[in-house]
């Protein structure tokens, strides 16, 4: 079945668009784009040089998908979603933007209303993003992995497989998150001990080790290590090293007790 392309779509002469995929109206797609076949394209979308979209694929209305960007299988692109946005530094930025590569986005992949993703990321397979999140450049992000609605994952950050982070917490740059660990809502996180006043050489994130669990409203400050299957109370404040298997709470957080071996990864 050839693709059905409304009369008021641009697409350039040197795009490759899939049997049957539809694409709706005021949709441009620009010259070396590669859309796949049965995918669904929608109202006012705008797929930039050399996109690659994955077969099976929906893009919602009012998407912008920037130059580069690849995105795999049966993914779900929600409305107004912007995907390798390009960073940019202000002129008060201590740390300078470099150029990125492009953003690239696996299978079966779901990312939510209004979302922005910028270039330079990559996101294994069956990743859902929130509404409202954001995911600055220079990222990776694993399999199986849920970004709650308004999460912000700051630059040069790994996201392990199997993480969960919830609505409006806040990953900080420079840090690590293992596998299988758990974030509340509106968890907390810094890298600059300095508060604005030392240079981005200062800056250090956290380490999340696997299995870990921050409850909701925690705040994880500069260059904490979380260890292996320790859990973070709500509303602690961590200012030091959480050793494997060992509950905190407090602000300070300290020690309580030990985590129960049936909760154990």
């Amino acid at each position: 079945m050839d693709p059905i392309i409304h009369k008021t779509a641009e697409v350039s002469s040197r795009a490759v668009i899939g049997d049957g995929t539809i694409i709706q109206r005021n949709v441009c797609v620009l010259s070396g784009a590669v859309i796949g076949s049965g995918c669904a394209i929608g109202n006012n979308t705008i797929i930039s040089e050399k996109v690659f979209i994955g077969e099976g694929s929906h893009i919602g209305n009012n998407v912008v998908i920037h130059k580069d960007t690849k995105i795999g299988k049966n993914a779900y692109i929600d409305d107004g979603a912007v995907l390798g946005r390009v960073a940019r530094s202000g002129s008060f930025s201590k740390r300078k933007v470099k150029e990125c590569g492009p953003l690239a986005i696996g299978d079966n992949c779901v990312i939510g209303v209004n979302a922005v993703v910028y270039a330079g990321v990559t996101i294994g397979k069956d990743v859902l993003i929130g509404d409202l999140a954001s995911i600055r450049e220079n990222n990776v992000v694993g399999n199986n992995v849920i970004i709650g609605r308004l999460v912000m994952i700051e630059y040069f950050t790994k996201i392990g497989d199997n993480v969960k982070i919830q609505t409006g917490s806040h990953i900080t740059g420079d840090s690590v998150v293992e596998d299988w660990v758990f974030f509340g809502d509106e968890v907390s996180t810094a890298n600059d001990n300095t508060m604005g006043r030392g240079t981005s050489a200062d800056h250090k994130g956290f380490t999340a080790k696997r299995g870990a669990r921050i409850g909701s409203n925690a705040t994880l400050l500069p260059g904490v290590v979380i260890g292996e299957n320790a859990i973070v109370a709500a509303g602690s404040v961590v200012t030091r090293d959480v050793p494997d298997k060992k509950i905190v709470m407090g602000v300070p957080a300290r020690i309580v007790r030990d985590v129960a071996e049936n909760e154990l990864i």
